[in-house]
């Protein structure tokens, strides 16, 4: 493998994972009441305009039509429903459990890829990547134990529950996305995802309340914080192991807590930092051996 297709996939998954973490931050400016009681109408407007900025790029920029969605055949709808799960569980678990207990369930995100893309593909995995497996995760731990507790109602062991289906979809849809790269284009499974949970969020979200302010933010969300950066990992992973974009992925989580302190004030607390570093030092080493490997 050449070191420049690898070094441009790093660089793509470096800005989905970018702009992924601006979540935080975009969310922090919608209106008091979409905040406290408007997940599932976030969640909503950020699926439909997520799949309208992935279909008018087939359609306006590609000029194909449907026809790739129809070309991606059954790995298009293995991969629609796992971005589907993803897009919808991460907000219902916050509102069961508090963000501390859901970026624990995340950070097994990894490591559940790296066993099922072991027993389904067949690949060894390196021992640097179960290295930086371990680090990223006890950066992560470190950062939700030692997060402040957030008072939240509901039940947080069904939020856990819920959260651990966002990582089980995510290792899913990866290894679907390394099986068929060679032979089908998965770009449009995101466009699908958005489509199945904007049609499941909707009869939770009515009435919707979004005044045009915040449906100019939640289309930010949805164009560049949903459709684009998931549309990048897409193509990224036709070059990197799954271990190795979901180990990227975890940026999202260590830049979240920086733009929400340049953005919003949110001062991150000692151990966020700290386990913020730790899982980017992680992250760093371990590309940096797998272009060493590559060129040797």
């Amino acid at each position: 493998m050449n070191t420049l297709p690898h070094r441009r996939a790093i660089g793509l998954m470096i800005v989905a994972a970018t702009l992924w973490s601006i979540a935080g931050v975009v969310t922090r400016q919608l209106a008091p009441s979409l905040q406290t009681e408007g997940r599932f109408e976030i969640t909503f407007w950020r699926s439909l305009f997520a799949a309208l900025f992935v279909g008018g790029y087939f359609l306006l920029v590609r000029r194909e039509g449907w026809r790739p969605l129809a070309a991606a055949g059954w790995p298009g709808v293995v991969s629609g429903l796992m971005w589907a799960v993803m897009f919808i569980a991460f907000m219902l678990a916050l509102t069961l459990t508090t963000v501390a207990n859901t970026l624990l369930v995340l950070s097994l995100g990894p490591l559940i890829t790296a066993l099922l893309a072991r027993a389904v593909l067949q690949v060894p995995i390196a021992p640097r990547t179960w290295t930086a497996i371990a680090a990223a995760t006890a950066g992560i731990v470190w950062m939700a134990t030692q997060a402040a507790p957030a008072a939240i109602g509901g039940r947080p062991l069904a939020g856990m529950l819920i959260a651990f289906t966002v990582p089980v979809a995510s290792a899913i849809n990866l290894v679907t996305l390394q099986k068929t790269r060679a032979r089908v284009d998965l770009v449009p499974a995101v466009f699908l995802g958005g489509v199945i949970s904007a049609a499941l969020m909707l009869p939770l979200a009515l009435p919707l309340q979004a005044a045009l302010r915040d449906l100019f933010l939640l289309a930010v969300l949805g164009f560049f914080q949903l459709g684009l950066p998931c549309m990048l990992m897409v193509v990224a992973a036709r070059q990197l192991s799954a271990p190795a974009v979901s180990l990227l992925a975890l940026l999202e989580v260590v830049l979240g807590p920086l733009w929400a302190w340049l953005g919003a004030g949110e001062v991150p607390a000692t151990a966020t930092l700290a386990g913020g570093a730790l899982v980017l030092g992680a992250l760093v080493l371990n590309e940096a051996a797998a272009l060493r490997a590559i060129r040797r």
